[in-house]
């Protein structure tokens, strides 16, 4: 029986000093796997050009020299918090030891870029066999010429300072580790309890919520207020690593979030929003945490719209339009946002999180005034103040509601906190006096019960990745925009959407359910919560081993292919 070659840094080393100088397509002589004395090194992809996406690198560290304590990692949350501080020190220290060497990215080694959001991510594994980092390589070439001894001394050389320094327990930094696992697992311990604790959202006290600026997600570092919770929402969490952590509880139903403008409704609003995802040590938002199944809408003119039963909302058109079947490649304001309530729902959402400065006016409200003057007869649209209690009592499904501008909503709404200079106030009392003593005799226009939510299927084949002669055809920019395809997908209102490789592995998920049998039979809610379960049991590895994959939600995935304008709704 023939001995199989072992290749080691001796082989890579020779290989690499052979290659310098040649035509930069003999690079994909290296593709292999490497054994170094405390890693292996595993070449997966090879570019074909110095411009080219760049090449693909996995390193693998075996547990017992990684030395991983099995407390970091026991559990999911662990694990996960774990792997984003392992990629941030590798991406750090990568950050100063590679730099750019002849042409093009030549010489660059790196992972993509993290926010504050600790997330899973595919680009540090974690296991009781080994860590694993998956990174990008920029070959060095000058020109399309090999620069072999360059390229010696960044895999051979650089590399292997790297792993020392970003991927063995004995050389990070193990208090900022245990911090950062602790605070991700109280986090989620806290999350955990709010649905038996009936509440959709909570924010600690000292957490800071305004950020530096409208594109930066780093906290505001001067003048800024620390939060506060009103006695009367306080509520408390015995957390298994900090203790008791205190800080305002938002109840289940309707919350109206009000204040004057520039006082911090929105900001507040926006820390909710995010308070999906656990955070950073310092981020300011670390302990604000937001039900699992929130959601943000807002309107979004001019989006397609795929057979989507909006009737609970908008019914009677004009031209006599079915809008229990109701598709549009061009959606008003408040169409737009009635189909991002409904899709929402349909996907299982339990928190509506709506800000009246990026909503349609006539969605949100209808005054008496205007009812006066529009018979109802000639206004097909039901506004959401007179749906929001039955979607609650029918649906369970609470909302969040930042209004600044009509006190109309003080008669929906279960809990009003008031923002003054960034501090809350709970003003229920106070708004529901005014109700009282200042009645509006509008008309409520939302009927007995919300309406139907209905649960569509796809035509799996409409969602097709090729585009000439390619079979898959995936092309992401930032968090916006997604090229499916032939299709070009723009998914700016998404504001939960907050990683760019969130889009990829959408894009891989779509390909991967697409695959499955069952999945031409379900519904496409069913087909998102088969492929969340999958994802958590199995992880994101589990759709691909790409190093750029970021954890989504099935709400993301639903609202990306519901934007996909070739998308065919089955009958």
């Amino acid at each position: 029986m023939e001995e199989t070659l072992v290749k080691d840094y001796k082989t890579i080393t020779s290989f690499l000093k052979h290659l310098d100088g040649k035509n930069y397509t003999a690079y994909k002589d290296i593709k292999d796997t490497y054994h170094f004395m405390d890693f292996t090194l595993i070449i997966d992809y090879v570019q074909g050009d110095p411009f080219a996406s760049p090449s693909r690198f996995r390193v693998q560290v075996p547990q017992h020299i990684a030395g991983f304590p099995r407390d970091t990692y026991y559990n999911k949350s662990r694990e996960i918090a774990l792997a984003d501080f392992l990629a941030r020190q590798f991406r750090s220290i990568a950050y100063r030891l590679f730099k750019s060497r002849g042409t093009g990215k030549s010489g660059e080694l790196n992972m993509p870029v993290m926010g504050p959001e600790i997330l899973e991510r595919t680009n540090v594994v974690v296991n009781e066999h080994h860590v694993e980092a998956r990174f990008h390589v920029g070959l060095p070439a000058r020109g399309r010429r090999i620069l072999g001894l360059q390229a010696m001394e960044l895999l051979c050389e650089e590399l292997p300072l790297l792993v020392n320094q970003s991927l063995i327990f004995k050389s990070i930094d193990q208090e900022a580790l245990y911090r950062q696992i602790e605070i991700s697992e109280d986090a989620d311990f806290i999350r955990n309890k709010l649905i038996s604790q009936k509440l959709v959202s909570f924010v600690a006290n000292g957490s800071i919520l305004p950020r530096k600026s409208g594109v930066e997600s780093a906290p505001l570092a001067e003048n800024a207020v620390p939060f506060k919770s009103p006695k009367e929402f306080e509520v408390s969490f015995e957390c298994p690593n900090q203790g008791l952590v205190s800080g305002m509880g938002i109840p289940q139903g309707i919350t109206l979030i009000a204040g004057g403008g520039f006082h911090g409704k929105s900001t507040l609003l926006n820390a909710i929003t995010e308070g999906i995802y656990n955070h950073i040590p310092d981020d300011g938002r670390e302990m604000v945490i937001t039900h699992p199944h929130a959601v943000k809408v807002k309107s979004e003119e001019g989006r397609n719209i795929h057979k989507v039963d909006i009737s609970a909302f908008i019914k009677g058109l004009p031209n006599d339009e079915d809008t229990s079947n109701f598709a549009t490649n061009n959606a008003s304001g408040s169409t737009s946002q009635a189909a991002n309530i409904m899709e929402a729902l349909e996907v299982g959402a339990k928190v509506i999180l709506i800000d009246e400065d990026t909503s349609a006016t006539n969605f949100m409200i209808r005054d008496q005034r205007m009812q006066s003057l529009i018979d109802k007869e000639h206004e097909p649209i039901t506004p959401f103040i007179d749906k929001v209690q039955s979607m609650f009592t029918d649906q369970h499904v609470s909302t969040i509601l930042v209004m600044g501008g009509t006190g109309d909503y003080f008669d929906v709404a279960d809990n009003v906190i008031a923002m003054e200079n960034y501090m809350p106030k709970d003003v229920t009392r106070r708004a529901k006096s005014i109700a009282e003593k200042m009645p509006v005799e509008r008309i409520n226009e939302g009927g007995e019960e919300f309406g139907r939510v209905y649960r569509r299927r796809i035509f799996l084949k409409s969602l097709d990745p090729s585009k000439g002669k390619r079979s898959v055809n995936i092309k992401t920019r930032r968090t916006n925009h997604m090229g499916f395809g032939k299709e070009e997908i723009e998914l700016h209102a998404i504001d939960q959407l907050i990683d760019p490789g969130q889009l990829r592995a959408i894009a891989e998920a779509i390909i991967h359910f697409k695959k499955d049998p069952e999945s031409r039979e379900l519904p496409l809610a069913d087909i998102l919560l088969k492929l969340d379960q999958q994802i958590k049991e199995d992880g994101l590895s589990s759709l691909s081993e790409r190093g750029d994959l970021v954890y989504f939600r099935p709400y993301e995935i639903a609202a990306t292919i519901n934007r996909h304008r070739g998308l065919i709704i089955l009958d």
